[in-house]
């Protein structure tokens, strides 16, 4: 199956910084949609931004302003750099990879078809 594995988790203090590092196989290359996900304890799995095949970029609302996501298409990585994070951006953060099974997010406008293990990202006031 399609292989993703998220890196740069960690623990930081509040207005700290974290860049996550997606990395997927061969098959998630080229005009994909490849977005971030987080699910924090006692809630909800929720979309946090996207990058389609197209070049469009999807952003929460959550996160707009503070959060930029970004890819290397060359080398199929995808990245989430966090800024100004706040203790309720605390969560497992997902990468996921649309590859056109119909299991659609709307808050993303990208559907979500594989997905990663998932990296801890821990903000402390």
């Amino acid at each position: 199956q399609v292989r993703l594995v998220e890196s740069g988790g960690g623990s930081v203090q509040a207005g700290g910084s974290l860049r996550l590092t997606c990395e997927a196989s061969e098959y998630t290359r080229n005009h994909v949609c490849m977005s971030w996900f987080r699910q924090a304890p006692g809630k909800e799995r929720e979309g946090v931004a996207s990058s389609d095949s197209d070049g469009s970029i999807t952003y929460a609302d959550s996160v707009k302003g503070r959060f930029t996501i970004s890819k290397d298409n060359a080398r199929n990585i995808l990245y989430l750099q966090m800024n100004s994070l706040k203790p309720e951006d605390t969560a497992m953060y997902f990468c996921a990879a649309d590859l056109g099974g119909g299991n659609w997010w709307p808050e993303v406008r990208c559907g979500a078809d594989y997905w990663g293990q998932g990296t801890l990202v821990t903000v402390s006031a």
